[in-house]
């Protein structure tokens, strides 16, 4: 059951950055589509890459280029441990940066974890008309950035502005 009774239907794909995560214990994407299914999206697609560059922009790429999908939620790699390689792999896809993002996250997230959060890189952004948002790979994190952000941004009626119009018309 959704969260709202009027919703525009976004389709979102989901992907979990991490080396040792499968579809068993990848509970930060089951977060986020428990989430994005709640407020009455669809789950376009739901992959788990390892933290590699290349199969990250692999799938993304695939991704953003199909009209279907609207919006992309990655979850992992946004740290600075050894391989967290999300940010370098997404940023240049993107045709617009969503600077906001990374700084609200933040910003939100301190108020839960205090200064960890400087440790975090989460960004968003739009790629051919798809907006994309990474987030750390941990639950908490899926959900303080699914219940206090994108959830809002993602609601057709939420205002003064979201992203729905943006996606749903390719004017940005």
């Amino acid at each position: 059951m959704s969260r709202s009774c009027k919703v525009t239907k976004l389709n979102i794909a989901v992907l979990t950055v991490s080396d040792t995560r499968n579809v068993e214990t990848d509970t930060s994407g089951d977060c986020l589509v428990n989430g994005l299914e709640l407020d009455g999206h669809n789950l376009a697609d739901r992959k788990i890459v390892k933290d590699d560059i290349y199969q990250i922009r692999a799938v993304i790429s695939q991704w953003i280029a199909d009209a279907s999908v609207n919006v992309v939620v990655v979850t992992g790699g946004t740290g600075f441990y050894g391989r967290d390689s999300t940010p370098e792999a997404v940023t240049p896809l993107f045709d617009k940066n969503m600077e906001g993002f990374g700084e609200l996250f933040r910003q939100v997230s301190y108020e839960e974890i205090g200064s960890s959060t400087i440790q975090s890189r989460a960004i968003g952004g739009f790629a051919n008309n798809t907006v994309i948002f990474c987030v750390p790979g941990s639950t908490g994190a899926c959900r303080t950035a699914w219940d206090k952000i994108i959830r809002q941004q993602l609601d057709a009626d939420f205002k003064p502005c979201n992203f729905v119009k943006l996606i749903t018309t390719g004017v940005h």
